[in-house]
């Protein structure tokens, strides 16, 4: 996987005291790849930390939000011709070195996007496991009602409909640049990956406490609340126009590289 042209773009919003870690577990995990940060209108060094580590970064002008800050790391993508996209984020909780994991499973399976899952194999939580990740019981009564509606909806298995620990082939990266869920991203996209005929799988992944900070998602009031937001927003995808994909499937190709935020712990 080494000379398959691999970006890792990792979003991140006021993460200056996590992001610099981040960016040295990725080096330290994918030696060969490229890592984006796409700094969301962080109002902290943010970027400045990004830097120093060695990233590249993109900074947006203001705070546009999770969606529009993913869509600008897959035209990022796009445009300068990755094979493969990993989508991470800044925060420390997803573990760099599934990312190997993450990139065989796309291969070996070729499938266009695989989704590191919390609830998979060894990877999922285990009572008294430290320094494993505990999703909280109002978050993960969310996590089931959502992952039970894309079942109905996909029929295929869905485990882990939340996590944003992603790898993207160059069809789903074209695919996303193109057009991409705004709101609630994570389990939209499986909706439009549904639609648009994109094949994907699970992989296990590990999933960390944030290094630093604080979830935004502490209560079972507001989990809730996004709970019912998301399955309103599936439920009116699955009405829209069927999209067309943009390219058709290609296999990923080989080429040398290396080249010339805590956002969406809503429910994790």
């Amino acid at each position: 996987m080494s000379e398959v042209k691999t970006l890792v773009a990792l979003l991140a919003l006021n993460e200056a005291a996590n992001i610099g870690r981040v960016v040295h577990r990725v080096q330290q995990a994918v030696p060969w790849a490229d890592v984006l940060v796409i700094d969301d209108g962080s109002v902290d060094a943010t970027g400045d930390c990004a830097r120093s580590a060695g990233a590249q970064v993109l900074q947006m002008p203001y705070n546009v939000g999770i969606g529009a800050a993913e869509q600008a790391a897959f035209r990022y993508a796009q445009r300068m011709s990755y094979d493969v996209m990993i989508r991470n984020d800044g925060d420390g909780q997803h573990e760099a070195d599934d990312i190997p994991g993450l990139l065989a499973t796309l291969h070996e399976k070729r499938v266009d996007v695989v989704i590191g899952s919390r609830f998979l194999g060894a990877a999922a939580p285990v009572v008294g496991r430290a320094p494993g990740y505990r999703t909280p019981t109002s978050r993960r009564a969310g996590i089931f009602i959502i992952t039970g509606l894309l079942r109905i909806l996909t029929r295929q298995p869905v485990t882990d409909p939340t996590s944003g620990f992603r790898a993207f082939n160059r069809r789903a990266i074209a695919c996303f640049a193109a057009q991409y869920p705004q709101d609630y991203p994570e389990p939209e996209v499986i909706i439009m990956m549904h639609r648009l005929g994109l094949r994907w799988t699970e992989a296990p992944a590990h999933f960390h406490e944030r290094l630093h900070g604080r979830s935004q998602f502490l209560s079972m009031r507001r989990a809730f609340y996004y709970m019912v937001k998301v399955v309103m927003a599936i439920l009116i995808d699955t009405l829209r126009r069927r999209p067309q994909p943009e390219e058709a499937p290609t296999q990923i190709s080989t080429h040398r590289s290396r080249s010339d935020r805590s956002r969406s712990d809503r429910l994790r």
